[in-house]
């Protein structure tokens, strides 16, 4: 079984390779098509924030066990790029400071399991997201 799958992210044929990693470590790891489907639309969100915001990042791939020893993918998206100065106001569904739908990090929340967004303006930003197997 794989550890991590290192992705770095600097442009839009990196957000495809992500996508595609992703996908693929998922079908290992048993998901059905749905869930195939809204893990590498997260992958792709993720990814795609990194090239607006920050031009360089990195997307982790990895195998999430939890301590029932429940299966999962954890997807982590990574930057050194300006951060985000308001991480709650980013959550809400439409905002967007680049002129988009702001459906990005809203929508990961809704179709991953879990979500977590550490920020710091100047510094950078992670986002965590699992999504568990049933």
């Amino acid at each position: 079984m794989i550890d991590e799958i290192h992705v770095s992210v600097s442009s839009d044929a990196d957000i495809v390779t992500a996508r595609q990693k992703g996908r693929a470590l998922a079908a290992e790891l048993g998901f059905p098509i749905t869930d195939l489907v809204m893990i590498a639309t997260s992958i792709s969100e993720l990814a795609r924030n990194i090239v607006l915001y920050a031009r360089r990042g990195e997307i982790v791939l990895g195998v999430a066990i939890d301590d029932r020893g429940k299966r999962g993918i954890v997807v982590v998206a990574r930057d050194d790029g300006p951060g985000i100065r308001d991480v709650k106001q980013a959550m809400l569904p439409g905002y967007s400071t680049s002129g988009s739908l702001g459906l990005g990090l809203p929508g990961v929340r809704r179709l991953m399991d879990d979500f977590q967004i550490v920020s710091e303006a100047g510094k950078g930003t992670i986002v965590t997201a699992r999504k568990w197997s049933q």
